[in-house]
């Protein structure tokens, strides 16, 4: 791919606006942001907190554990650590630099302070509005769409900043309409690296760090220590099967810390720290067992991002579809390419991935999200040896399509469409006794 052409530059930055740093589970700590910028906007400790957030983002901040607040869970833990400590500024890691001291004060907060939550009645996927009131004024912020995206400030009343809202559309992105299977492998295979080697190396140094965090210690139902008792006996063999084990073990280690709180950073993949470990971790981790060259391990780090990129866009940031099969799906392909393989390779994978895999559902952040990437990594590893063997699935087979395009579009629609009834479902166990 040329490098002075329009396409190149987007996939580029569309890389630059994925690949982000963020701390904890992003939905969380999207609560944390909403609620440190309106408490800066209010410019006093709040006496009330009342938070609106759509069914989503409830689902996916429930269970999970909110990184610096002594352990706590839920959408009140998360508004008040961005109340008493968040750092507006630093976005997806705003609760980053919490004091011991201001961990008490969170606790203390959430105890003492009334924060009532409610579903918003927007139709909207990703919804959120968080307003505070104290000393008589009041301030409200509204993020839509996906994680940073303040559309409305106000302060007793007055707009501060607006923006315009679309349904499900991240406005102020790169067009993703043009994205396609062959063109991403042409860009991987082409990209200048000075373009994009300080996300990689960033993504590298996070989600690795965070992946042998999981491993040190307890963390969750730690799916990644259970499969290394299983690579502990396949050690030995230097084979195939071993490294691949090896790559679900770190990638679901990686889960297992921080759906537990820990407060590593990782760098995100369509809004989800969970993807962004899974696209990049196993390749990875496949590249330094194989004795691969850096500059391949790059070029498939490449491949494997902008594939998870383009499966997720048409599902959307937040769906009952669970986005690390996605994930899982364009870590076997960066795999591929490690390998040697082609287009062909790559788009087989891709398909015999998603056949099997597709529909596991997503019922919020937690620990057996480190199970789910174990999951989807092995059926995407299961989908590449049906190529190596000479096996496939074929175009009618169930929602097969026949071509890579079509197969990634009809998911999206599963995704996006028919699943939204599974989502309320979802959600209505959930919160169900």
């Amino acid at each position: 791919m040329n490098r002075d052409c329009i396409e190149y530059h987007n996939y580029v930055s569309i890389l630059k606006e994925e690949l982000i740093p963020a701390m904890g589970c992003t939905e969380p700590i999207a609560v944390a942001y909403g609620a440190a910028v309106a408490r800066e906007t209010l410019g006093a400790l709040p006496e009330k907190a009342e938070i609106y957030a759509s069914g989503n983002i409830i689902k996916n901040v429930k269970s999970v554990v909110v990184p610096n607040t002594g352990g706590l869970r839920g959408i009140a833990a998360a508004a008040a650590a961005g109340i008493i400590a968040g750092k507006a500024d630093k976005q997806l890691q705003v609760i980053s630099e919490v004091t011991e001291e201001q961990k008490k004060e969170i606790a203390a907060f959430v105890k003492e302070t009334p924060i009532l939550i409610s579903t918003t009645d927007s139709d909207l996927v990703f919804d959120l509005i968080v307003e505070l009131i104290g000393n008589g004024q009041s301030a409200r912020v509204r993020i839509a769409n996906y994680h940073t995206n303040i559309v409305l400030i106000e302060k007793d009343g007055n707009v501060l900043h607006s923006a315009r809202v679309e349904q499900d559309t991240d406005n102020d992105l790169t067009d993703r309409t043009f994205m396609k299977a062959e063109s991403i492998l042409d860009f991987a295979e082409t990209v200048d690296l000075s373009d994009v080697q300080f996300l990689l190396d960033l993504q590298i140094k996070y989600n690795m760090a965070i992946a042998e965090e999981g491993l040190r210690r307890d963390y969750g139902a730690n799916i990644g220590n259970v499969l290394l008792k299983s690579y502990e006996d396949l050690a030995s063999l230097h084979d195939e099967n071993s490294i691949l084990l090896k790559c679900r073990a770190y990638a679901a280690a990686g889960s297992d810390a921080r759906m537990s709180g820990c407060e590593l950073p990782v760098i995100i993949n369509s809004g989800s720290g969970n993807q962004g470990i899974t696209a990049s971790v196993p390749v990875i981790v496949y590249a330094k067992e194989a004795g691969i060259s850096e500059e391949r391990m790059y070029r498939a780090l490449v491949l494997s991002n902008l594939l998870a990129v383009y499966q997720k866009t048409p599902i959307g940031r937040l769906s009952a579809y669970c986005g690390v099969i996605n994930a899982g799906t364009a870590a076997a392909c960066g795999i591929a390419y490690l390998k040697g393989g082609d287009f062909k390779v790559i788009a087989h994978t891709l398909v015999n991935s998603l056949a099997i895999s597709s529909g596991v559902i997503c019922d919020g952040a937690k620990a057996s999200c480190a199970a789910k990437i174990a999951l989807a990594l092995d059926n995407a590893f299961l989908g590449y040896r049906m190529y190596e063997n000479g096996q496939q699935f074929y175009g009618g087979d169930g929602i097969v399509k026949k071509g890579v395009d079509k197969m990634v579009s009809g998911v999206g629609r599963l995704g996006r469409e028919g699943m939204r009834g599974t989502d309320k479902e979802i959600l209505r166990i959930m919160l169900a006794d």
